[in-house]
């Protein structure tokens, strides 16, 4: 049995080693116009996933989904996050492809985590994915805001969904664009 024990330990050591070897040796791609492998994009979401259940706080939103809220909420992320996360015009975000891991497209592609962890990831931002802490900038209140806004994209009440449509042209129903090849890995 010692001996197995000892073979076990040895094999993790030989392995982390190897790992370490491979990323200081400059064999593990750092270029962040690269597609995630399948190892890499599992232990990446995992391990998010994971860290907000720890780390995250159980809130409740102290905003109220009104139409004013929401609408603020929309200004907000037109201003802090179209870019990266795609406009309100339905349009998917030019730099996408130039992210590693790209971002979610929440307009075309909306998240179905709960609030709290919507807000976490805003207020915290997600580490070696370029998502900033929006914690250091915006207020919590608009965090919340924004917040509230993006747990409701596909379900907006009907004075938010005209602001939606007067000012992007576009009606925020769902289009039934494709998504494949734009996997989001909810973050």
């Amino acid at each position: 049995m010692r001996n197995f024990i000892v073979g076990v330990i040895t094999t993790l050591v030989v392995l982390i080693l190897l790992g370490l070897g491979m990323a200081m040796l400059g064999f593990i791609p750092t270029n962040a116009d690269a597609s995630p492998g399948k190892f890499e994009s599992w232990l990446a979401s995992g391990a998010m996933d994971t860290s907000m259940e720890r780390h995250a706080p159980r809130m409740n939103n102290p905003v109220p989904a009104t139409d004013a809220n929401l609408i603020d909420g929309m200004k907000l992320y037109t201003m802090n996050c179209a870019l990266c996360h795609g406009a309100l015009d339905k349009k998917r975000s030019p730099l996408e492809r130039g992210f590693y891991p790209p971002p979610p497209q929440l307009v075309l592609e909306p998240l179905d985590d709960p609030e709290w962890h919507i807000f976490y990831a805003i207020r915290t931002g997600v580490r070696y994915t370029g998502m900033p802490a929006w914690g250091k900038v915006l207020s919590e209140q608009d965090i919340w805001k924004v917040t509230a806004f993006l747990s409701r994209v596909e379900k907006l009440p009907p004075g938010a969904k005209d602001y939606w449509q007067k000012s992007f042209a576009v009606t925020p129903e769902p289009s039934g664009e494709s998504h494949e090849g734009h996997h989001q890995e909810s973050h």
